[in-house]
């Protein structure tokens, strides 16, 4: 039951990072999950690491720092995948001029 809540809730924090972040993230939804999961692994070690992983009642701040974490890997993340398939748009120059020659 363990890796079937893992994923769940990576999945869930992996939209919601891919949400809160600006633009669009051309990741696939596999990926999304993964990164999910690893800011959440991040977010409770940090939370452990600070002491707070355990309270009474519902941990907000474990929570928190899980969806941090989501939100950094999945922006790290979307950046390495758009280098890797060569998908990132390049901007166009501001001054008016284009790089087009006719």
């Amino acid at each position: 039951m363990g890796w079937l809540w893992a994923i769940i809730v990576g999945l869930v924090l992996g939209l919601i990072a891919k949400a809160i972040l600006p633009g669009k993230q051309n990741i696939p939804l596999w990926l999304t999950t993964i990164f999910g999961i690893i800011g959440s692994v991040l977010g409770n070690a940090a939370a452990t690491w600070i002491g707070v992983n355990d309270t009474k009642g519902i941990d907000w701040t474990r929570h928190l720092l899980q969806l941090i974490g989501a939100v950094v890997v999945v922006g790290v993340g979307d950046m390495l995948w758009a280098s890797i398939r060569g998908t990132r748009q390049k901007a166009e120059p501001t001054d008016g001029r284009s790089q087009h020659k006719a």
